[in-house]
């Protein structure tokens, strides 16, 4: 049995602010961008891994979510409280100075990690927690 990754998803408050750091700030390619019932989805992915892609989508996603529960999502993302994403990258540090140069909030700049990786943490534009790994060799 093989499995493997192809969509993950990040909650963004604003896709137009998203998209600027996504595509413009990190590379990442668009694929997609639909519109249903008054939300957005934008389909992002790197050229490098053309079979995975990642959904930047409302915080809560459901057109049928009660109001009260679509203000705690975004209350959550506002506080930088729902998951990280991970990216792998060859050069922490020049990937490092390419995000600082086009904006990206600044949560820890490189440094050597105990388990194995030199890692950089970042902010995105909705406060969704970014780090950026290159594996130790």
């Amino acid at each position: 049995m093989d499995i493997k990754l192809s969509t993950c998803f990040i909650a963004v408050d604003d896709h137009d602010k998203a998209l600027a750091f996504y595509r413009d700030v990190l590379g990442l390619e668009v694929r997609n961008d639909v519109g249903f019932e008054g939300m957005r989805w934008v389909t992002v992915g790197s050229p490098s891994q053309p079979d995975v892609d990642i959904v930047l989508e409302p915080p809560l996603a459901d057109p049928n979510a009660s109001a009260a529960d679509k203000q705690a999502m975004a209350e959550l993302l506002a506080k930088g409280l729902l998951r990280a994403v991970i990216f792998n990258t060859d050069d922490c540090d020049a990937t490092f100075e390419r995000i600082r140069a086009g904006g990206g909030e600044v949560i820890q700049e490189p440094i050597d990690q105990p388990y194995g990786v030199r890692d950089c943490a970042f902010r995105d534009p909705s406060g969704n927690m970014l780090r950026f790994n290159q594996p130790r060799k």
